[in-house]
Parts: C-alpha cells; structure tokens; sequence
C-alpha cells in the first residue's frame, strides 16, 4: 500500500449503485443469508462491480471485492414485488431469492425452484440490483435503510 492514506485523496464517487432490498419479516439468519447469495449473483455476472485483488503489507494475497458499496435495504412484500417489476421493466442486472429457497439445500434445486413459479408470481423475500445511480434508487424507492 502507499504512503498516502484515503484521506489523501478526493473520495471517490460513483455513477453506479448496487442495493439489496429484503423483505421486512425475514430472521436475522435469513437477512444475512439471502444478501450473501444475491450479491454473489451480481459478481459472477456484472464485472465492472468487481474491484481488483487485495494484498496485506506481507503480500498475502486475497480476493478481490465490490469496487464500490453495497446498500442494503428493506420493505413490506408489496415493496419488494413493485421493486422486482421497476428492474424488470428497466433491465438493470438483478438476482432473486425466494422463499422456497429456505427450503432447498444446492443450486440445482434452488434454480428449479425459481423456474417452476411465474415472475409475477415469485414470493420475493430478496432482491439485488445493479446499474446507474438514478435507475437503482427508482427501483428501491419506497424501501427504507436497513436497520
């Protein structure tokens, strides 16, 4: 790492947002759970959100992250469905998570859960999205900070 610190420089801001919305009801197990999968989703799919590796001062190399922050959001299951239809309808990267997800145990299963129930019939307990700032915050709008 250099001798200058982040403070050093302007902060950097970004023309883009990744947000997670999740449903307001879930346990905190489930919380976690779904944000980690659905930001997975994002990583595999949408490069740009991918910064570059990380290394400590002993040169231990580490995996690369989020080039910029996630935030999280949460709302009613109202909320989340409207929020599903807006990226929907703006064809901004997204990955889902349902329910029925709680109750399977790999990715085969879990990607046969999600094709056998419609799109407006999905029971949405997370969402994640990508893509300009504006476009992202439209999607969310109606949801609140998570606490």
């Amino acid at each position: 790492m250099s001798s200058e610190t982040s403070t050093d420089q302007p902060p950097i801001r970004f023309d883009t947002k990744v947000a997670v919305l999740l449903r307001d009801d879930l346990e905190t197990w489930q919380r976690l759970n779904v944000t980690s999968f659905l930001v997975s989703g994002l990583g595999s799919r949408v490069p740009e959100v991918i910064g570059d590796p990380y290394e400590d001062a002993d040169g231990t190399a580490y995996l690369p992250m989020f080039r910029q922050p996630v935030v999280v959001f949460e709302g009613t299951k109202e909320v989340l469905k409207a929020a599903h239809a807006r990226a929907l309808s703006r064809a901004l990267p997204r990955a889902v998570f349902t329910s029925d997800l709680f109750s399977t145990g790999n990715d085969r299963d879990n990607r046969a859960a999600v094709r056998a129930v419609g799109t407006g019939e999905l029971d949405l307990v997370g969402l994640a999205v990508f893509g300009p700032r504006n476009g992202v915050d439209k999607v969310v709008k109606g949801a609140r900070m998570h606490p």
